[in-house]
């Protein structure tokens, strides 16, 4: 594979994008998004105006947490949110597959993570652009290199993080306004010398109750601009102790679930409009018992 094709996309977002709904469908604590987009914004603006020395930023920042927490949305939603506050009020977007990059050729990955982010990556931005570039499951480019096993491998696993690692240090020093969002669903797989180089490194967990009412909410809010009535269930009281019970589930699959009670019966899917509380309950019970994760009781219906 040649390192262009592991690039998914490249285009120059502004503030005023439709892409910023990708930053208000994930629903986490403000403070994340917060600390995401500030730490974004003060190293496009004060890395420029300063050596690489002095502030030993390195323009990267890793979020990390569970699978389905809205890591790799809120990074693809960031340039809209950034645009506002850098000079001509765009920022380019470049999103790169990792997996892509990993050769079964001994050497080529080395290689291959060289030329893409050496290289390819400072290229396309060399226009001077603010620049996020989203690399996407991490772990699989900047493997631990103290637990690297000896069947995979090892020493391409280490010149494959040597690689990056490289090309993340060149880039600080270079290339002041490429920005670098790393998500990684296992920290403990990560490089430590990668997560030294991260600026800022954010958990982004499974949410709370209060998020789990919220997501559902506004999947079912949705939909009610069909099917009316879901818009009383999607305000009901009923909503707190299904977010209760749904506890453990990670965003993705809330927002699933509902549909997931949708295709429990026939009747409600043909017509959404007749999903009930007791439906919505069901799927919320099958969905925490599949992840193992302790219920919490929920009223019987």
């Amino acid at each position: 594979m040649r390192v262009q094709e592991c690039v998914l996309s490249d285009e120059v977002i502004a503030a005023d994008s439709t892409e910023t709904a990708l930053w208000d469908a994930i629903v986490v604590p403000e403070e994340i998004k917060e600390r995401l987009r500030n730490q974004t914004v003060l190293s496009l603006l004060v890395r420029p105006d300063l050596p690489f020395a002095a502030t030993a930023l390195h323009g990267l920042c890793t979020l990390y947490g569970p699978p389905g927490t809205g890591k790799t949305t809120l990074a693809r939603g960031l340039p809209a949110q950034v645009a506002r506050y850098v000079a001509g009020g765009v920022v380019r977007r470049i999103e790169i597959n990792p997996h892509g990059l990993m050769s079964a050729e001994h050497g080529q990955s080395q290689q291959r993570v060289s030329e893409l982010l050496g290289e390819y990556v400072p290229g396309l931005a060399s226009d001077g652009v603010p620049t996020v570039v989203i690399l996407d499951e991490v772990e699989s480019m900047a493997v631990a290199r103290s637990a690297a096993s000896l069947a995979a491998n090892p020493a391409d696993v280490h010149r494959a993080t040597d690689a990056v690692l490289t090309a993340l240090d060149l880039n600080a020093a270079k290339h002041p306004h490429l920005f670098f969002v790393a998500t990684s669903n296992f920290t403990t797989a990560l490089d430590e010398a990668f997560l030294s180089r991260s600026d800022a490194a954010i958990l982004v967990p499974r949410p709370e109750p209060e998020a789990l009412r919220a997501i559902l909410a506004s999947t079912l809010l949705t939909l009610a601009g069909k099917y009316p009535a879901l818009g009383e269930l999607a305000r009901s009281s009923a909503m707190d102790r299904i977010a209760e019970a749904a506890y453990g589930l990670d965003g993705r699959r809330t927002r699933k679930v509902v549909f997931e009670a949708l295709a429990q019966r026939l009747d409600t899917v043909l017509d959404p409009g007749r999903l009930t509380e007791g439906d919505l309950a069901a799927a919320v019970h099958n969905a925490v018992a599949e992840t193992g994760q302790p219920e919490v009781s929920y009223a019987a219906y």
